[in-house]
């Protein structure tokens, strides 16, 4: 089973598009700016492209029926899971059915399929700011089980979410919680939940690091000894197969009385989350960290106690929203995507896209994924080659974004995997692309320079610098005047197509989001 999009969104395009082109026939014809106000089209794009990754013209055809409301509330309300063809995959590409592959791959289907691109995106916010990874666990079944978790709470309660994260097989193994016992501590996963998962640095003392580690002493997976000595083994052996199970052991748990943050008490570590979560200090890391994945690049993470937030008054706007609605992650995206700093024109562009959005979001455009595939495996890498190896974080700090995702080798390959991946015009997004171009047009012809307008209103609409849209001009002009009125004059105007919609994917407008 396929999401909506993919069974039903492009027969219903064809329709539209059907009834447009005899609608232009008669002069009746009607584009999308005309039924919709050009600042609602802009608009909408922008939600959709930070909400998701970017909007298939169906999707934005549909989005902008519904209205902007209207889509935000169904975006952070998903009413269904993705169903997920694990029998074809087990088929075609056992690999990735048993995740000998690092995840990655199987991770990638589900992002280029999925109808509900914000959960999706949550999972990807997360798995940043509590990067764990495969490369360490050598298990790759509970990294992924890890992005199953961010997929159930990473848009509800803070505090929920910090619990299921301390309970997580994967954030216990990651960060040696299972070697952290009521008579021996160890501070390492008490000192990451502070500095790095919540409060950030300059906000808790080296004692509240001690007390929070001692709070979450006997937290633990199933049979530890045994598993770790498992783990190791399966170093010797191509693939990891296992996935641990949490446990707490009361008798390995420290009974004693802590003093965390300032509060006294015989703190477990759910006290020590509900401490966490209450701060001021964790209202401003997390808006910070939202601010910084919807809204505008920020500084790098470590620079954060030295410097102030790029947009201190939206932080503020965030943080009351944190409280006023019990922490709820849910709530707050909804505050931040209601905004006037997120709505704000200098907003939009003003991020550079991750690999991972920049290779889903193009995926997402050439079509659904027919499996067999290798196209799964090459957007793996393709985010690899650009310095995001998803569930292979660089560190327990993760990626730090920014102008970090942007260096010639990077942008390179960024122009190579687009190119790779929009190049077959029969490819079913590729095809709807097309159709639409032809159909803005006022008849069965175009000139060179309303395709590239034509393709920059399908591809988003879609805002470029007058420099990259003169640049998109002069190489079009070699194509002259175009028709599809036969089958040759077709073919040639589907290269002509082809190459413009590269092109636009490969500019620097197309990088930001």
């Amino acid at each position: 089973m396929q999401s909506d999009w993919y069974t039903h969104g492009y027969q219903k395009a064809q329709n539209a598009r059907v009834k447009n082109e005899t609608e232009n026939e008669t002069g009746g014809g009607t584009t999308m700016t005309t039924v919709h106000s050009r600042q609602e089209a802009l608009l909408m794009a922008h939600l959709l492209r930070r909400a998701g990754f970017g909007a298939t013209p169906y999707e934005m055809e549909r989005a902008l029926g519904m209205g902007y409301e209207a889509v935000i509330d169904e975006l952070l309300n998903p009413d269904h899971p993705d169903v997920i063809p694990d029998d074809l995959i087990r088929r075609y590409h056992v690999d990735q059915s048993d995740l000998r592959n690092g995840g990655g791959a199987h991770w990638v289907y589900r992002l280029v399929m999925t109808d509900t691109p914000l959960r999706e995106k949550m999972c990807l916010f997360w798995h940043r700011v509590f990067a764990t990874g495969t490369t360490k666990l050598i298990q790759n079944r509970v990294v992924t089980n890890q992005i199953d978790m961010f997929r159930e709470h990473g848009m509800g309660s803070f505090d929920d979410l910090l619990i299921e994260l301390s309970r997580d097989p994967a954030m216990i193994m990651w960060l040696d919680n299972q070697d952290n016992h009521g008579s021996n501590i160890n501070e390492n996963y008490g000192r990451e939940i502070l500095e790095l998962f919540s409060m950030g640095v300059g906000n808790y003392s080296e004692e509240d690091i001690k007390e929070t580690s001692r709070a979450f002493t006997g937290w633990r997976v199933v049979n530890p000894d045994y598993m770790s000595i498992r783990m190791r083994n399966n170093t010797a052996r191509p693939y990891g197969y296992m996935s641990w199970q949490f446990e707490y052991d009361e008798k390995d748990h420290d009974a004693g009385e802590k003093v965390i943050l300032g509060q006294k008490g015989n703190w477990n570590g759910e006290d020590a989350v509900r401490i966490i979560c209450e701060q001021e200090a964790t209202a401003k890391f997390v808006a910070r960290h939202l601010y910084h994945y919807f809204v505008a690049d920020e500084l790098p993470v470590p620079q954060w106690p030295h410097e102030e937030p790029r947009d201190p008054e939206a932080i503020d706007i965030l943080c009351k929203s944190y409280f006023d609605n019990g922490h709820d992650i849910g709530a707050v995206l909804r505050t931040l995507f209601e905004s006037e700093f997120f709505k704000d024109a200098g907003s939009r562009y003003a991020r550079i896209k991750s690999p991972s959005e920049m290779v889903i979001g193009t995926m997402r455009l050439a079509g659904p994924i027919e499996l067999p595939s290798e196209e799964t495996y090459m957007a793996d890498a393709a985010c690899a080659n650009m310095g995001q190896a998803l569930m292979r974080p660089p560190s327990v700090e993760g990626w730090q974004g920014g102008t970090e995702w942007i260096n010639t080798g990077a942008y390179v390959e960024r122009v190579n995997f687009a190119g790779r991946i929009l190049n077959n015009p029969d490819k079913q997004g590729v095809r709807d692309i097309i159709d639409r171009i032809k159909a803005l047009s006022d008849g069965m012809e175009i000139s060179s320079n309303e395709l590239v307008d034509n393709c920059l209103e399908v591809l988003g609409p879609l805002e470029v610098l007058d420099t990259t849209s003169l640049g998109l001009k002069d190489y079009a002009s070699k194509f002259g005047n175009l028709t599809w009125s036969d089958d040759t004059s077709s073919e040639e105007f589907d290269r002509a197509a082809v190459a413009i919609i590269q092109l636009v994917v490969s500019s620097q407008e197309y990088q930001t989001v």
